[in-house]
């Protein structure tokens, strides 16, 4: 029986390779979008509390000093909100590149991958059909003596 030897072997090691920096890639960038969603987050809550402090600052007296301040902290606080939103929108547009990178070397080695399998199907195949003929020409042989010549 012959040995399988599969021809694309080289170009199945290299995909395989790309897919796994790939892989690595989109993990990475999943990281650095939650953590930019985590982000977003803390400046929402930073802005309700500014919030909430500019309107229980009016509620007891009105000290115009203390009341620019609090705006201006406010007006801050909405900047950096505005400033991690958009580093979000574009973490997650990075993070779906990377996706789509990783799907596309995934689709490439899947496809090395079927020519591979329905190879050794085939040589499999082959051989069972080799070894057989062999045996049927092994009992033929073997036969042959046993008849009686007429």
């Amino acid at each position: 029986m012959k040995r399988f030897r599969f021809p694309l072997r080289p170009v199945a090691t290299l995909r395989a390779h790309q897919e796994l920096r790939a892989k690595e890639a989109f993990a990475a960038s999943v990281h650095v979008y939650v953590q930019s969603e985590a982000e977003l987050a803390a400046a929402r809550t930073r802005v309700a509390r500014c919030e909430t402090e500019l309107y229980e600052s009016r509620r007891e007296h009105f000290d115009a000093s203390t009341a620019a301040e609090a705006f201006a902290s406010y007006r801050r606080e909405c900047a950096a909100e505005a400033t991690a939103e958009r580093s979000m929108i574009e973490k997650r547009a990075e993070m779906n590149e990377r996706r789509a990178g990783y799907l596309e070397a995934h689709r490439k080695l899947e496809v090395v991958n079927r020519l591979e399998q329905k190879a050794r199907a085939t040589h499999r195949l082959d051989t069972l059909r080799e070894e057989q003929i062999e045996l049927d020409d092994f009992a033929g042989r073997r036969r042959a003596p046993q008849l009686s010549p007429s």
